[in-house]
């Protein structure tokens, strides 16, 4: 569907995007993650045809950014994050409008409103001006411009800036229900979001690829792997957990008759699982009061690539998945 190689973009001395290659597939949310700066934005308005890279292809459904823009254009949505909006103009006149210029057939103009109208839940406000409506009201409307034409490719950029949480919940719930028909990709800097509608996560740093894939597979090329919380009542616990797994020395901390566990498996390690642990607990005369099992989550992920450690992460990866 969308396929990236070796794209490279320049504002004057500022290297925005260096030497970026990725493939989105159909029906797929992609989630681009990364810190300010990171050259998300820039990645997306090549993406749409409003920028062209300096270097390397870009093609939409086998159309090319660079020499069948308009074609390109035809086939994506696009929400900017300060979405272009009419505020004069009521909702429906400017979804018809909107329409007219995403060159929707003549005949099929009304057909596309109702259909963006109904799938953003816009049919309360369509009558009002859009300056009356409320920033996630707001969102709804640059959504329904994004598919008035129903491209099947959709871009959006920063979502659910400055959003309430209620709204944030209902834009989220949105997208994901366009990413089981549409191909998505999402930028954001709120790890929430992504955890909550990307199939995939592309994490950008420095203008680079820092890593791709979904969260499980980053982890496991970070050599990820799980912390294990347990909460025990019971003595030498020390010594007992030394017959569980003799090769991991775990941290533990005793208070009031209680000892408090905690260690780190690798992924792959083959250590204990959560069955082994309960069965070692009974069988060394341990009750366990509390059990946690804890994977490297995105936030951890996304401190790793793009924080002072992340420079070593970005050599590692070499840009690769």
């Amino acid at each position: 569907m969308i396929q990236v190689e070796n794209i490279s973009k320049r504002y004057g001395d500022v290297e925005a995007v260096r030497d970026i290659s990725f493939t989105v597939d159909a029906d797929q949310v992609l989630g681009f993650l990364g810190p300010n700066g990171a050259g998300k934005t820039t990645i997306m308005k090549i993406l749409t045809g409003y920028h062209f890279p300096d270097s390397g292809t870009v093609t939409v459904e086998g159309f090319s950014v660079t020499e069948d823009s308009v074609e390109v254009k035809t086939r994506t949505g696009y929400l900017p994050e300060s979405v272009p909006l009419y505020h004069d103009m009521t909702v429906e006149e400017y979804l018809v409008f909107m329409a007219r210029a995403r060159l929707v057939d003549k005949e099929k103009q009304a057909a596309a409103v109702e259909d963006s109208v109904a799938a953003c839940g816009l049919g309360a406000v369509r009558g009002k001006l859009i300056d009356t409506l409320s920033k996630g009201y707001k969102q709804r409307v640059g959504l329904a411009q994004a598919i008035i034409h129903d491209p099947p490719v959709l871009i959006l950029d920063e979502p659910t800036s400055g959003l309430d949480p209620n709204q944030i919940i209902e834009i989220r719930s949105l997208i994901k229900d366009l990413g089981k028909r549409k191909t998505v990709i999402l930028s954001t800097h709120i790890l929430q979001e992504v955890e909550a509608v990307c199939s995939r996560v592309l994490i950008l740093n420095e203008g680079r690829i820092a890593a791709q894939g979904t969260p499980e597979e980053i982890a496991t090329s970070l050599k990820g792997g799980d912390t294990w919380e347990l909460l025990l009542k019971g003595t030498d616990v020390r010594g007992k957990f030394a017959r569980l797994a003799p090769a991991i020395s775990p941290e533990v901390r005793e208070q009031d008759g209680l000892c408090g566990v905690s260690f780190f498996l690798s992924a792959g390690s083959g250590g204990p699982g959560g069955e082994e642990i309960f069965d070692w607990a009974v069988g060394e005369d341990l009750k366990i009061l509390g059990m946690n099992r804890r994977k490297l989550s995105l936030e951890d992920i996304f401190v790793k690539l793009t924080g002072d450690e992340g420079d070593t992460g970005k050599k590692d990866q070499g840009g690769e998945a």
